[in-house]
């Protein structure tokens, strides 16, 4: 054994897409390892973590008195830098090998607006979790690989990352950016659009799993297939704290999600408004790539495409486009070079990509 193939054997290899709910990783040879979300269970009064990602999101609406459920990130930048280094060592310890106490190297996704501050709080994170090197890649250009695209593409492709709390449009050719806007509103707002209708139309105080539960099997990003299809939904009463449960229909659901749906799409329109003449060419030609958690809303292809007049797909696993494309950029190290955000991509030696 090379080498080489002996130091990837005791040191993995991450792609890492630590996003506002779910942090995501993929190691080199092993494929996704970790899809979890990004939540940190908190005794309030130790100020210890009892517990992270699903086992977290478990206890959501129903944690202890003295338990508190945290989001480190929000909006997909660091919210609470202490919890978020316990969160990426947590996972990054599980997506390891058994063989391995250190990671060589990770790429990372970032929004294409993040500081040098939100950037340094990642490279600490990563730090206190002992990777090696962290490059960081915009979400856009990892998402766009990660769908398909070929780097050697010089025509250019979009795609629109619908994630949790953020939505980003980014526009890629010649294997790089050629435009990227990040927007602070995703599938999250949709979520709280729902809760925020029964409790002003039916006086019902839901949780989030609940809200997220109707968003998935009730809502439509268009009009729905079957509007008078309904759920049975228990909460509490405004007025009397009460429990209490409401019959509410997919229409409804529907007109919940509506608003944020159309913010969705003047996000997309702006940005489509700001291409140039051949770069807009280009995509009325190819359309439009939805990627995301938010890409599986239902009608949320056919939805854009009413909106804009570009055809809209989705790929495969539209959630893991991502960290596939991160993982993707292991084996273009000049690329990589060329596109990574942070400081260290001048450190990076072809050499320590290859098997």
């Amino acid at each position: 054994m090379s080498f080489a193939g002996l130091r990837d054997l005791v040191s993995d290899s991450m792609a890492i897409d630590l996003g506002s709910t779910t942090i995501i990783i993929a190691v080199r040879g092993r494929g996704i390892v970790v899809d979890e979300p990004a939540l940190v269970a908190v005794n309030k009064v130790t100020g210890e973590v009892v517990a992270f990602g699903r086992e977290a999101r478990d206890m959501q609406g129903r944690e202890p008195r003295d338990v508190q459920l945290i989001a480190p990130l929000v909006d997909g930048v660091v919210a609470d830098f202490e919890r978020t280094q316990k969160v990426l060592d947590h996972f990054v310890r599980k997506a390891r090998s058994g063989f391995s106490h250190f990671s060589r190297r990770a790429v990372m996704s970032v929004l294409s607006g993040i500081t040098q501050v939100e950037q340094r709080a990642l490279l600490a994170a990563a730090d206190e979790a002992h990777i090696g090197r962290v490059y960081m890649v915009e979400e856009g250009l990892a998402a766009v690989i990660g769908a398909g695209v070929s780097v050697e593409d010089k025509r250019a492709s979009a795609v629109v990352d619908i994630g949790g709390g953020t939505t980003n449009v980014a526009v890629v050719a010649h294997g790089t950016i050629v435009y990227s806007q990040a927007e602070r509103v995703g599938g999250n707002d949709i979520d709280e659009a729902i809760a925020d209708r029964l409790r002003r139309h039916h006086g019902l105080i839901i949780g989030a799993p609940t809200a997220e539960r109707l968003k998935f099997e009730l809502a439509s990003a268009i009009e729905p297939a079957e509007p008078w299809r309904s759920l049975s939904v228990k909460g509490r009463d405004v007025q009397t704290g009460a429990p209490r449960a409401v019959e509410i229909k997919s229409e409804e659901v529907c007109v919940a999600a509506e608003s944020v749906v159309k913010r969705l799409s003047r996000i997309v329109s702006r940005a489509l408004a700001d291409l140039q003449p051949e770069v807009a060419a280009d995509i009325y030609d190819r359309g439009l790539i939805v990627t995301g958690g938010g890409a599986l809303l239902d009608g949320m292809a056919e939805f854009l495409q009413r909106e804009t007049g570009l055809a809209a797909r989705i790929p495969d696993e539209p959630r893991h486009a991502i960290v596939r494309g991160l993982m993707q950029l292991f084996d273009e190290p000049l690329l990589l070079r060329r596109v990574a955000r942070n400081e260290q991509s001048h450190m990076l030696d072809e050499s320590a990509f290859e098997a």
